[in-house]
């Protein structure tokens, strides 16, 4: 399907209308998966023209991907990855997880950003922080595109390398999402150590329902289930 390419509009107006001088798009993955870390990429790229063919991460074939992602790692300002664990997501909940990898990204980058960009409507972030949400961000900004891609292209990297260790949950096929593989798996080998144990996922598994840990708040219960939709892999 056709698609428009992202564009600097978003970026532009901020630097117009905030004096920001450097400004930073934030995307996430992992947010609807049953197991591995949910991984945030801050990205700065300036007002370049970005490698052809670049979009959100999601419409793009794997080879694809995975070439763009080698390409943007040089081609922008800078870039860095947050994540939070799986144990941080159950102790504190999706929403204050997505903050502190999102936080640990933006944190790490060489140059403190001036304005955000953040894709989605929720602004997870917050102060101090100046976050601009923008819906399908990662279709539409380039600096969010660009954060999209080399956040999923790392994090699948992640969970290949943990199916490794784990061989019948497939995780390098379904990055720790809903499969068929892993749920399998699951009913009947139990959760591993890199699965979310408040995820609603336990509820259809009897034989493990005692190891499920108490959800933290109903956005949470919202944002797993829009994560959980689309199998996002």
């Amino acid at each position: 399907m056709p698609y428009q390419p992202p564009t600097h509009s978003v970026e532009r107006s901020l630097r117009a209308t905030t004096g920001a001088k450097i400004v930073a798009g934030v995307d996430e993955v992992g947010r609807g998966a049953w197991a591995g870390p949910v991984t945030v990429c801050a990205a700065v790229t300036g007002l370049r023209r970005p490698p052809e063919g670049l979009t959100d991460s999601k419409l793009l074939t794997l080879k694809r991907r995975t070439t763009l992602a080698v390409e943007l790692e040089s081609w922008v300002t800078a870039y860095a990855l947050g994540h939070s664990s799986p144990q941080e997501i159950d102790e504190l909940g999706m929403t204050a997880a997505l903050r502190l990898a999102a936080t640990r990204a933006l944190e790490a980058l060489p140059v403190r950003p001036d304005a955000v960009i953040l894709d989605g409507k929720h602004d997870y972030l917050g102060a101090p922080w100046k976050v601009r949400t923008v819906i399908k961000g990662d279709q539409s900004c380039v600096v969010v595109s660009a954060a999209s891609v080399i956040a999923k292209v790392r994090r699948d990297a992640m969970m290949a390398e943990l199916g490794e260790l784990h061989a019948d949950f497939a995780f390098g096929d379904n990055a720790g999402y809903p499969s068929p593989v892993h749920r399998a798996a699951l009913e009947e080998l139990g959760p591993t150590p890199h699965h979310r144990l408040s995820w609603s996922y336990l509820d259809a598994l009897p034989r493990w329902q005692h190891l499920k840990r108490a959800r933290i708040s109903p956005d949470d219960m919202a944002l797993e289930a829009g994560g959980q939709l689309g199998f996002d892999f």
